[in-house]
């Protein structure tokens, strides 16, 4: 006779992965073992490039509660945006609002950062006579990427240069994801005078090697360079993130935010950087190259290798599992077609029909679209500008036709950086806000002179959190489907690219 016992259905196993990026957190509750979606919740972030943490710690809540709450929930891990400068106090207070990637206001620290470097020392064998250029290369050499206003270390100084008040406070530096994942496993400000336990904080190995002062290589902070950066704002009882490996245990959950339900409570994996979680969210290996338009536009390849772009133009930050993502990324990404429908007074598909009627390279004109200043090519200051507009091809096609060019033409810069490297592009994939576009599925393939895979639409960062929650959980990479969309093909339009690259110079 079967007893009760023996016919029980197993619990299924969930994990959640966690993407706290510029504009919303998303909570994917997954199962384990097939990579489907089980509850899913989303709540905005403000807008703007300057950001009290504590609302992305009340978006998280909101998340939670939309995707049913996370008390049978077995392990977790959060995606971020990277970049973000959160500066905690010895009680673990916020000290001033997180300065986020897309905030340019650095781009001077920047600048003198790579010049002053450059000075620093004999000039050695090999390196060029041109300071900047020097620096440049030193940068590079040290820490995978160059400075641009976007990476930590340059807003950093710019809180040591700019609000000294402020710098002496400084107990801690962290990035979003980290300070997350600090708050959910039940750590915050010190209720009382007692310090709060900062040791506790971690990151990764793909997060931290976009601060600019973590070297993936060797897998070490490098803290004479954030020295250098703070000048006497720095002390060396500073506390920076743990960096835990690929699939290591970070923390278990407070279980009054997850885990309650479940023995031994909710694992916390080491989450990561959000290019590096869309990586693993979308089981990219060598060889794959994903475009990913969202409020930025992102090249990113998987490599076996550390990538070293002496010019500074590819960022060689490290990846989720080991390996590393060369990556060139846009400040403008698909708010460049926001931008046009406003203009045009359209919607995306009135866009896409008004580009239909123009004709590659838009009859002549070009747009420029550095909206809000540009990380590639680093032109923190500039502005969008319009090329070639003549009386007779100033017309709502022509003009519609320009802005979708200038979104997959920037993307096109990017691609042209991660080839230089030398790394072989088998695979493009578009994902992001941008590849629900019409217009951009159609000339994609054209301009970038090459076929493009489209994913179908999911959220490719919670995935790959919840994908890594599963590996930290069960010490298995687990294998998850991802079903495409579309595979899109075009007849290739050099003359588009050209044209762009001749006004943007």
């Amino acid at each position: 006779m079967m007893t009760s016992e023996t016919t029980s259905t197993p619990r299924r196993v969930l994990v959640a992965g966690v993407d706290t990026s510029t504009q919303s957190c998303k909570v994917r509750v997954t199962d384990a073992v097939t990579g489907e979606l089980v509850r899913f919740g989303q709540a905005s972030h403000p807008d703007g490039t300057s950001v009290d943490p504590n609302a992305w710690w009340d978006a998280f809540l909101e998340a939670s509660a939309q995707a049913g709450g996370l008390d049978d929930v077995s392990a977790l891990a959060v995606g971020g945006q990277q970049h973000g400068m959160v500066l905690l106090d010895q009680q673990g207070r916020v000290i001033r609002d997180a300065l986020l990637w897309n905030d340019t206001r650095s781009s001077v620290q920047a600048n003198s950062l790579i010049d002053r470097i450059g000075e620093h020392g004999e000039q050695e064998d090999g390196e060029p006579d041109d300071v900047h250029a020097r620096g440049v290369q030193r940068w590079v050499r040290a820490v995978g990427s160059s400075l641009v206003a976007s990476l930590t270390i340059t807003k950093v100084a710019w809180v040591a240069e700019n609000e000294p008040e402020n710098a002496a406070k400084i107990a801690a530096i962290c990035l979003p994801h980290d300070w997350l994942s600090w708050r959910i496993a039940g750590h915050g400000p010190s209720e009382s005078a007692d310090a709060a336990d900062l040791s506790s904080l971690f990151t990764d190995r793909s997060d931290a090697s976009g601060t600019a002062y973590f070297d993936s290589v060797a897998n070490e902070y490098r803290r004479d360079l954030l020295a250098f950066a703070m000048g006497e704002a720095y002390r060396e009882d500073i506390v920076l993130p743990r960096v835990l490996a690929p699939s290591e245990v970070g923390a278990v959950a407070d279980p009054a935010i997850a885990g309650k339900d479940v023995e031994g409570g909710c694992v916390i994996a080491p989450g990561g950087g959000d290019n590096a979680m869309a990586a693993l969210g979308l089981g990219m290996s060598s060889g794959d190259v994903s475009v990913s338009l969202g409020t930025s536009g992102v090249a990113a390849a998987v490599s076996d290798a550390p990538a070293r772009d002496l010019t500074g133009a590819i960022a060689g930050f490290a990846d989720c599992t080991g390996r590393w993502l060369p990556l060139a990324c846009t400040i403008n990404g698909s708010r460049i077609l926001d931008a046009g429908r406003h203009a045009l007074n359209a919607s995306y598909d009135e866009l896409a029909e008004l580009a239909e009627k123009s004709t590659p390279g838009a009859d002549g004109i070009t747009l420029i679209p550095y909206f809000d200043g540009e990380r590639t090519p680093n032109r923190p200051d500039a502005t969008a500008q319009f090329y070639g507009l003549t009386l007779a091809n100033t017309t709502r096609e022509n003009l519609a036709r320009a802005f979708v060019e200038a979104v997959l033409c920037s993307q096109r810069d990017c691609l042209e950086y991660v080839k230089a490297l030398g790394a072989t592009v088998s695979r493009i994939l578009l994902i992001g806000g941008g590849a629900k576009s019409p217009a951009t599925r159609s000339y994609a393939p054209s301009i970038w002179e090459h076929d493009v895979e489209v994913p179908q639409t999911d959220e490719y960062v919670a995935i790959g959190a919840a994908r890594q929650a599963a590996w930290t959980l069960t010490g298995t990479l687990p294998q998850w489907e991802v079903r495409t969309d579309a595979v899109l093909t075009g007849e290739p339009t050099p003359e588009v690219y050209a044209q762009y690259a001749s006004y943007r110079g």
